[in-house]
């Protein structure tokens, strides 16, 4: 017979005398009181708990990932929980900051400090204009990255609403249906029960570099995606985490009725036939906007063009089973273990939709090889330039064989990707497109320096003036004249093997056994031929 101090029946007994946990605060009190002493620190589990969790602090660890936020909220039924995530909140966060004060790389200080002036975590200065007519539109870098994110929407939720786009599928960064608003300097999302925008999910207008236009791969019904990429972040960077790109789907469907609302709901009725021509119109139109108030140089640069993909630029000849009457503009290949598609666009190719996406612009690419090339794929290794004389390859596998003459003969040699020597025309294009958007300023210095050439010291500033060429296509010039020096250069120092000099050394490279004394001359005759028809290279 069991005794009545049995350890196994005081439990069950405990437990069937546990009062079960309600919502009211009340009640809460009233169950831990009763809670049984032996189950230690565990109180009663209660959805109060998780008004324990440091929010402020979850935020700055977990800025970029608000789905681990939520996550984390809906895991802390107990005060326990909740006190081990703020724990574990706090020793990340007091990793980043030693991180941050011993001077390890930026990837992990930006999460703290907020110093990437080229991502979401920073606060807009408000719309002016210096006294000169440039801009004064700069970010400025708050100390507390979470202070920052919310400082972000913040702003852009004190700007008048223009346009509100509802029910509308974000792919990146976060997977979820979402309302898409349009404010002057800023596009943000928001869930339909909430007027504050998603951490994460506010954009400058100013900070889109590129933005694409794609359908969505084999898809029974017909859906596409635009991509927004931010400054910096279409490129892989090793130095710092770049910030993501903005991702959503659209239907070949009209908006819904009452779908579309604020103060430009009126003008975008006109062009909602479908959703793409609505957000054709909305996103050029704010590009367009953004690139009048906040270009150092609006008269003299264009606004970020919406690039599609054309199949007259490129089609795949692998044909589509679900929609065969239709080309595709794509091409699946792999990087690394993630399938993903290539779109060999106008402006350069764009590889989605796995993160990280990326975008590699042509006058940034260097050169385009293939690699492991057999019977049914092939690989095609891209280097780029990164900038500050540095270069990465970036591979891209198992493409189906059907594509190869496609992108080599239409893409590729169209563009002269696989030569060398034209990286550096297209870096020159490129650099001196950047260097058209530094300002007045620069364009000052620029006209000082061509005013040293006139007066015969800069040596280059009168030609430059009086040709009538506009700058890119005297940087078109200017890096032709440099590779043909080099090839002039190449000319001059190439030695057949005897230069008549001696008849010795025209024997001894005569292969055929003629005499050494004709030889030399003939190489003579060539040697002045050559230099004879230098000049006409250079013409």
């Amino acid at each position: 017979m069991k005794s009545g101090l049995d350890p196994e029946r005081d439990n069950t007994s405990s437990r069937r005398q546990r009062p079960q946990p309600t919502s009211n605060s009340a009640d809460i009190i009233i169950a831990s009181a009763y809670w049984p002493a032996r189950c230690g620190n565990h109180p009663p589990p209660t959805m109060a708990c998780r008004d324990q969790l440091d929010a402020e602090k979850l935020a700055l660890v977990f800025q970029a990932r608000p789905d681990i936020v939520e996550g984390i909220q809906a895991a802390a039924d107990t005060l326990t929980t909740a006190a081990l995530f703020n724990t574990i909140a706090s020793f990340v966060l007091d990793r980043l900051s030693d991180a941050a004060d011993s001077g390890e790389p930026a990837s992990k200080r930006r999460r703290v400090n907020g110093i990437d002036d080229h991502t979401n975590g920073t606060v807009p200065i408000p719309d002016q204009k210096a006294p000169n007519g440039a801009a004064t539109k700069a970010s400025a870098p708050v100390g507390d990255a979470a202070a920052d994110v919310a400082a972000l929407a913040e702003a852009a939720t004190e700007e008048e609403l223009q346009l509100e786009i509802k029910e509308i599928s974000i792919v990146v960064p976060q997977r979820k249906k979402m309302n898409l608003c349009f404010t002057k300097s800023y596009l943000y999302a928001r869930t339909k029960d909430d007027t504050n925008p998603v951490a994460g999910l506010v954009y400058r207008w100013a900070d889109i570099e590129h933005a694409f236009y794609v359908p969505i791969p084999e898809k029974a019904q017909q859906q596409w995606n635009y991509i927004l990429f931010p400054r910096g972040s279409y490129l892989p960077s090793s130095t710092s985490p770049s910030p993501e790109p903005l991702v959503f789907t659209v239907p070949a469907t009209a908006p819904k009725a009452g779908s579309v609302s604020g103060r430009l709901a009126g003008q975008a009725q006109v062009v909602s036939d479908s959703h793409s021509s609505l957000f054709h119109w909305a996103v050029a139109e704010f590009l367009r906007i953004a690139h009048k108030y906040h270009s150092p140089s609006p008269d003299t640069t264009s606004p970020v063009p919406l690039v599609c993909a054309d199949a007259k630029v490129f089609a795949s000849a692998v044909r589509q089973s679900h929609r065969p009457a239709e080309k595709a503009v794509h091409v699946r290949a792999f990087r690394g273990s993630k399938e993903g598609y290539l779109f060999f666009l106008p402006t350069g190719v764009l590889w989605g939709f796995k993160k990280p996406l990326l975008f590699l612009p042509l006058d940034r690419v260097v050169a385009l090889s293939y690699t492991s090339v057999l019977q049914r794929t092939f690989n095609i290794v891209v280097e780029v330039d990164l900038g500050d004389s540095a270069t990465d390859e970036l591979e891209f596998s198992m493409l189906d064989q059907e594509d190869y003459a496609g992108i080599s003969q239409n893409y590729v040699a169209k563009h002269r990707l696989q030569d060398r020597s034209m990286a550096e025309q297209r870096k020159a294009k490129r650099e001196l497109a950047e260097n058209a958007k530094k300002g007045s300023a620069a364009g000052g210095a620029m006209a000082a320096a061509g005013g040293e050439g006139d007066d015969g010291e800069g040596g280059g500033g009168a030609p430059g003036e009086d040709d009538g060429l506009t700058e890119l296509e005297r940087a078109e010039k200017e890096a032709e004249q440099l590779l043909q020096d080099e090839e002039d250069e190449d000319e001059e120092d190439y030695d057949p093997g005897s230069d008549g000099d001696s008849e010795g050394e025209g024997s001894s490279s005569d292969e055929d056994g003629s005499g050494g004394d004709g030889e030399g001359d003939d190489d003579d005759d060539d040697d002045d031929d050559d230099d004879e028809e230098l000049p006409d290279a250079d013409e």
